[in-house]
């Protein structure tokens, strides 16, 4: 059979056949920055303790009517610029996001529709922070099957309709507000752990089958586990209930992700090693052989220990962590278009991604530019 995917089976032409590759990139943050300075206006938090904890330093967040599908359009338009094609030559969409303008429909639709491409298929994805090595194996197998030949693939994140405070013109300006209550400040800071982690943005990457055989997407490996979705989850706002809101699910804070952190980091520093080591093996690849790795940016913490476990070095695992926090499904695709277009990564170069996130969903994806 073809080599569809994952390409794990090496026999036969049809698996040197090549896998996808990335032609263009984008990215997009929204408003201006938010310092760990301006978050201790409505937490008890300071500019030391979240760097020395997670490595952020600031994070943009959405404003006020501002969905995923706005973040992914002003991303999808630089990456289309950039891979100097006219948007109607993409002929699928595939959209990580854990938090869509819409409890439904998805935001690929809407995306598609704000580029002018209606009718053009989209499809959402939900594996929050790991949306990009499922995304890769997504795509792959559409170009290769004769699906689609040019795939938008997009990963971003709103956060800011579930952060932890309702004190947001606190954040901006010069801070000469009166201050949050006590009430409204014991709350922010009860979820500080979590609040401090995440930020808004997206990233696009346009993807084609590679010309060279053997190149592109060499294979994933991607695993999911619901025993461990309690590590990090949302309780509110499921269809489990009836009516699947209410009031009281809000009174009770059940619209904050709940987060076993010290499970959850375990967890990352465990699982992500073995993966990266396992897909490696399986396609005859040295971690040496591997040229950047491009991690998800959940927490500086967890990168170190994991790079520090396989050994690599430093200079391998870049991180633009400190600037915009965790995006989740964004990370990847966020860091990839710096990296390309600061020229830190080029054509034929090795790369591996790898991720782990809420479901509990993890995996690593090989890739040679």
């Amino acid at each position: 059979l073809p080599c569809y995917g994952a390409r794990s089976f090496r026999e036969g032409d049809l698996c040197n056949m090549p896998g996808i590759t990335i032609v263009g990139s984008g990215s997009f943050a929204p408003g201006t920055p938010v310092t760990n300075d301006q978050l201790s206006r409505v937490m008890d938090t300071d500019d030391a303790w979240i760097q020395k904890r997670t490595g952020i330093k600031q994070r943009h967040f959405a404003a006020e009517g501002q969905g995923i599908s706005d973040l992914a359009f002003e991303a999808a338009k630089r990456a289309i610029d950039n891979a100097r094609i006219d948007p109607k030559e993409i002929d699928y969409i595939v959209m990580g996001t854990m938090t869509p303008d819409f409890v439904f429909p998805g935001s690929g639709g809407l995306l598609g529709a704000k580029l002018g491409i209606p009718g053009v298929p989209a499809l959402d994805i939900r594996q929050q922070c790991v949306a990009m090595p499922f995304a890769f194996q997504v795509a792959d197998g559409l170009v290769a099957s004769g699906a689609a030949k040019t795939v938008l693939v997009i990963g971003g994140e709103a956060h800011a309709g579930f952060m932890p405070w309702e004190d947001w013109d606190l954040l901006y300006g010069d801070g000469s507000g009166p201050p949050p209550s006590e009430k409204a400040k014991e709350r922010a800071t009860r979820h500080r752990a979590l609040a401090i982690l995440f930020g808004d943005g997206a990233g696009a990457l346009v993807m084609r089958k590679h010309e060279v055989p053997g190149h592109g997407l060499i294979g994933c490996e991607i695993h999911s586990d619901g025993n461990l979705a309690k590590q990090i989850y949302i309780e509110g706002g499921g269809f489990r209930r009836r009516p699947y809101w209410s009031p009281t699910m809000f009174e009770r804070e059940e619209h904050i992700p709940a987060m076993q952190g010290k499970e959850l980091f375990k967890s990352a520093v465990t699982k992500l090693p073995e993966v990266v080591r396992s897909i490696c093996k399986k396609h005859g690849v040295a971690l040496s052989d591997v040229d950047t790795f491009v991690a998800h940016q959940a927490n500086d913490r967890i990168n170190e220990a994991v790079r520090e476990t396989l050994g690599i070095p430093k200079e391998k695992v870049p991180s633009n962590i400190a600037r915009y926090g965790n995006t989740s499904g964004g990370t990847i695709a966020i860091l990839m278009d710096e990296l390309l277009r600061e020229k830190r990564v080029k054509k034929g170069d090795l790369l591996c991604f790898l991720a782990l996130g809420a479901g509990l969903h993890w995996g690593a994806a090989l890739m040679r530019l």
